[in-house]
């Protein structure tokens, strides 16, 4: 179930933590929102966008990047099984 709270953003923001990506947050006009720079393993999303914004574009990401889920703890594991089988309702 997705939530649109500062505390599930922070779960997801852990996910990426447990990656090797770097998610930052920066200015810039991208069209969807957020910018994969997958050779540099950086990803890279719209600080002004409001919260909804940053959730979707972070579930949208996870779902299209592929990560190795065996460095993920057991919470992170489970969040990200929920986000990769869920459907955005946009």
């Amino acid at each position: 179930m997705i939530r649109y709270t500062t505390q599930f953003l922070t779960r997801i923001e852990d996910i990426f933590s447990e990656t090797d990506f770097m998610l930052r947050y920066e200015k810039g006009n991208f069209k969807s929102g957020y910018c994969v720079l997958k050779e540099q393993s950086v990803v890279i999303v719209n600080k002004y966008y409001p919260l909804e914004g940053k959730i979707n574009c972070l579930i949208e990401i996870l779902k299209s990047l592929p990560l190795d889920i065996s460095r993920f703890n057991e919470k992170s594991k489970q969040l990200y099984y929920q986000i990769t089988q869920s459907t955005l309702a946009l």
